[in-house]
């Protein structure tokens, strides 16, 4: 757990701005100069901006306060004060900025591209000095004003890991292997449960020839620590990587099938699901029985995938062996369909709730839809892309 953080309090700070200056203009053949005291500085903002290639927020465990700084005061001659420099906050996609004591959610970085920059906390605005106070009554003012404060709060900074798929199952069920058979990810697999204790991700890279010219795109995949019976109620590693999978297009269930409770596995994995979130355990989903290599877990496979698929209509479930490459293929081909069905679910949808508000404008600007392409100016955010 050391190295990932999804989840940390942080105080933040907005500049001071700087103080106004009294002083007058004193120079030789100036006799009773006026007054010539410049203004302060603005304080710095507190600024929050996306960074794609982050994936857990430990940067801001190991610095829990952040201070932009204050701003310079007004000097003599109307200098005025240098505004403070901001303080910028990196944040992975999906994160979620929440007030500490209310929980109120502040803003919640899903879908916004790389480089974007929210302004949390605006700077004090500096103070005056006395040549904004001069007047036909009063014309050697000896007063400036103060610059005002900058704002403090305390945030809680929370991560919901953005992923296409995630992958559910219980320890030692074969999640990591499948993510390192799948992809350049390389997540510790050793043959003992919980060698998962931290959510890892991997990038298939896909290409779906029915679009024109052969849309390619990178599906994320994410390796949720293994679940176990009453995780939503907090046994084992409880529901604390149960909202890495929230935001996902779909699941991908892997039922150890060498298991003696391989039949009951499905129906706990899902009851665990829906105890969390109801949302969630609606999301579609495929099944896939491993170790069917083992003896007599092939039977047991084909019987429980018969089974789901006969009380589950519309459900893809599939049999067969990571070690050895049995059924990988089909399993590879079912994501893809998958994440593209699911696309286009997203696509359709938001073109029709463009077409309700071009009722009233007559425009709509489709350039937010989100897609992970390939590029060379844009790295793939996460490690492991994988053929």
């Amino acid at each position: 757990m050391i190295r990932f953080t999804d989840e940390t309090l942080i105080e933040v700070r907005s500049g001071k701005g700087g103080n106004g200056c009294a002083a007058f203009r004193r120079e030789k053949y100036v006799p009773q100069g006026g007054p010539a005291g410049g203004d302060g500085g603005r304080g710095g903002d507190v600024v929050f901006c996306v960074k794609r290639n982050l994936r857990t927020l430990s940067h801001l465990r190991r610095k829990q306060v952040f201070k932009a700084k204050n701003g310079g005061d007004g000097e003599g001659g109307n200098r005025h004060g240098a505004d403070g420099e901001d303080v910028i906050i990196p944040v992975p996609p999906g994160t979620l900025v929440k007030d500490a004591q209310t929980e109120e959610l502040i803003f919640d970085f899903t879908g916004n591209p790389a480089g974007e920059q929210f302004p949390l906390l605006t700077g004090g605005r500096g103070g005056k000095g006395n040549t904004h106070y001069k007047s036909s009554t009063n014309q050697a003012p000896r007063y400036a004003q103060e610059g005002m404060p900058g704002e403090t709060k305390l945030l809680k900074v929370e991560l919901n890991i953005m992923a296409d798929i995630g992958l559910v199952g219980f320890p030692n069920a074969g999640k990591s292997s499948l993510l390192t058979s799948f992809t350049n990810a390389r997540p510790k697999v050793a043959p003992y449960p919980f060698t998962t204790k931290i959510p890892n991700l991997g990038v298939l890279h896909a290409v779906f020839p029915a679009k024109a010219p052969g849309e390619e795109r990178d599906i994320i995949i994410a390796d949720i620590p293994g679940i176990i019976e009453g995780a939503s109620e907090g046994l084992g590693l409880g529901f604390r990587f149960l909202k890495h999978i929230s935001r996902t297009a779909g699941l991908l269930f892997i039922i150890d099938a060498a298991e003696e409770t391989a039949e009951t596995a499905y129906d706990a994995l899902c009851r665990e699901l829906d105890a969390f979130s109801p949302e969630l355990s609606a999301k579609p989903r495929l099944v896939f029985c491993n170790k069917t290599d083992l003896e007599g877990s092939r039977e047991r496979a084909e019987r429980i995938c018969r089974e789901i698929a006969a009380r589950h209509t519309g459900e893809s479930v599939f049999a067969g062996s990571i070690l050895t490459g049995d059924g990988i293929h089909q399993v590879k081909a079912a994501i893809r369909a998958l994440v593209a069905r699911m696309g286009e679910a997203q696509t359709a949808g938001l073109a029709a709730n463009g077409a309700e508000a071009g009722k009233e404008k007559n425009t709509f600007d489709a350039s937010f839809l989100a897609t992970r392409s390939v590029s060379d100016e844009e790295p793939v955010q996460y490690p492991g892309a994988g053929a």
